[in-house]
This record gives structure tokens, sequence and C-alpha cells, in this order.
């Protein structure tokens, strides 16, 4: 009767066994996709810290060297600007290094890491949309209180002035275009940059959901 219990303890834990085993395999797969492509994300936000850490520089090289008050600060707050958005990007980054790490569950993990990928493409694209405002009216502001003209921008000024009488309006509608170019421009740059992958880790999440 002994052996007879021993022998249906032992079919039980090998059944179980045997059940448990392919749902790990499956998730440590999809783990090992899902690292494949966090790993091209995270050179994406490497090079995006890189390129904020150049445009710092090149911001404060400018603000520096440059002895118009006007083109100082402006280009002086836009290199301020860079550093907390550096902050945001390496959290990011140790964010997917820890998913990186984790071990089993990695269903639950990798939907916050997705959400919180998400999140940072739309307030990516937000936070661009708002500066576009910022920037228009933080130069006319400056400009307007520039006691002297800066010689580059009169010199384009007059010579859009004396070659047609539609200037103001030829001026609005550059803006206009500038800015609808941006719109699609930035649109374009998150979605290469992080879009694309996002809905690729999306797509594997609900393959490891089935």
């Amino acid at each position: 009767m002994e052996l007879d219990e021993l022998k249906g303890q032992l079919n039980q834990q090998l059944l179980s066994g045997f059940s448990n085993k392919p749902e790990n395999k499956l998730a440590e797969l999809m783990k090992g996709k899902a690292c494949s492509l966090l790993c091209k994300i995270k050179k994406r936000i490497l090079f995006e810290i890189a390129c904020c850490i150049i445009g710092i520089i090149g911001f404060a090289s400018i603000s520096i060297i440059y002895h118009e008050t006007a083109i100082r600060v402006y280009f002086g707050i836009f290199g301020i600007i860079f550093i907390p958005f550096i902050w945001v990007l390496w959290y990011l980054f140790k964010k997917i290094v820890a998913f990186e790490n984790l071990v089993l569950p990695v269903k639950t993990n990798l939907k916050e890491l997705i959400d919180l990928l998400s999140l940072f493409a739309k307030r990516y694209f937000q936070f661009n949309m708002a500066l576009l405002p910022v920037c228009f009216f933080l130069a006319m502001a400056l400009g307007y209180q520039q006691k002297e003209p800066i010689e580059g921008l009169e010199q384009i000024y007059l010579k859009l002035k004396g070659l047609t009488h539609f200037y103001s309006a030829i001026i609005i509608a550059y803006i206009v275009v500038t800015l609808i170019a941006l719109v699609y421009f930035t649109k374009w740059y998150i979605k290469k940059l992080y879009g694309n992958y996002i809905q690729q880790l999306q797509k594997l999440l609900s393959e490891l959901k089935e």
C-alpha cells in the first residue's frame, strides 16, 4: 500500500513538472525576444543622450561666443532644457536594464515596461509640441527687447522686404509651413526611434498572453 502511494506521488510530481516546463520555456523564449527588442531601444536611448550632451555643449558654446544678448539667452535656455531630459532618458535606460536582469514572471513586468515606454513616447511628442510655440514666442520676445538688430537676420529681412510687398505674408506662411513640417517630422522621428519597437513588444505580449 505504501509503495502504491509512493508511485502515485511520483507520477503526480512528474506530470506537474512536465506541464510547467513548456510554460517556463515559452516565457524564457519570449523574454529573449523582448530583450532583443529592448536592446535596440537602449541603443536609441544612448544615442539621444549623446545628442543631448552634444546639444548642451553646442548651445553653451553659442551662448558664450555670441555677443548678442538675445541669441545668448535663447540658446542658453534651451541648453538648460536638455539637462532634465537626459535624466529622463537615463531613468528609462535603467528600467530596461532592470527588466533584462529580472527572473520570471515575464508577462507582468513586460506589460509595465511597455506602458512606461508608451507613456514616454506620448509625453515626448507632447513636450516637443509644447516647445514649438515656446521657441517662437521666446524668439519674438527676445528679438523685440534687442536694442540693436541682429546682423544676419536684419540682412535677410531687408532683402525680403526689397523683393516683395507681401513679405509679412511670406514670413507667416513660412512659419506655418515650418511648424506643420516639424509636427510630422516629430511624429515620424518618435515612431522610428521607439514606436515601431513598442508595437513589436505589444505583439509579443499578446502572444505571451495566448
